[in-house]
């Protein structure tokens, strides 16, 4: 008798294993459709486009940099790959910027350029939908700032005196651009416009030194672009 019982025993501990083993493989099953995909097979939010001496830039970058109007794309080109290219050349001054440390902005100054900033993004909602979209909030905004006034402080310190124009290239700015200096159907003279294109071969002539000085960055850097248009 005793020996049914035991035996009688077993058998309900068998088949109560068995029942648990079967809701415990319908609950894994249930599991697996509804839980997340593996991050094998999850979409690639973000992706590195480039690396500047190591430092990676990555679409979210690229992304941002076009929201807060740090870049602006021209008409009839990629504008991933265009600010792309504006970003790796941020990067490379802000190196340089680095090495020789210019005077920091003043905190007003920065709050100045960080209302520009949000300006250019919008309103507070848009702002919002930029944080949640790249990770840009309050802070990585006065990051950008801060870079934009020391940027613009080492190249002002570093370009400011050197690219003052001769009298010739004054007056060869003038006679090369008449058409800057007409009023009213008029064309000024030269010692009327004189000023003006004084300012503007000097604006020339920085743009030019800049240049060239932004290509010898390039050659010194380790310049990687990972980004290819489709």
């Amino acid at each position: 008798m005793r020996r049914r019982v035991l035996a009688t025993k077993t058998t309900t501990d068998a088949k109560m294993r068995s029942r648990a083993r079967r809701v415990f493989l319908v609950a894994a099953v249930l599991m697996a459709c509804v839980a997340p995909p593996t991050s094998s097979a999850q979409e690639v939010l973000d992706r590195v486009l480039a690396r500047v001496n190591g430092n990676p830039i990555t679409l979210t970058d690229v992304r941002a940099a076009i929201r807060l109007g740090l870049v602006e794309p021209a008409a009839g080109v990629d504008p991933i790959l265009f600010a792309l290219r504006q970003l790796i050349e941020r990067r490379l001054v802000l190196g340089e910027v680095a090495r020789f440390a210019p005077p920091e902005p003043d905190p007003p100054a920065v709050n100045g350029q960080v209302n520009v900033l949000e300006s250019r993004v919008g309103s507070a909602a848009d702002l919002a939908a930029l944080e949640k979209a790249t990770g840009y909030g309050e802070e990585q905004i006065r990051d950008v700032a801060r870079d934009d006034l020391r940027i613009q402080g080492y190249l002002n310190q570093r370009f400011g005196s050197s690219v003052q124009p001769s009298e010739d290239e004054v007056g060869q700015y003038y006679r090369t651009h008449l058409d800057e200096f007409t009023k009213d159907g008029r064309v000024m003279s030269f010692v009327d416009a004189e000023p003006m294109a004084r300012e503007k071969a000097a604006a020339e002539r920085r743009r030019a030194v800049i240049f060239q000085w932004m290509r010898e960055l390039h050659q010194r850097a380790d310049v990687v672009e990972l980004y290819r248009p489709k």
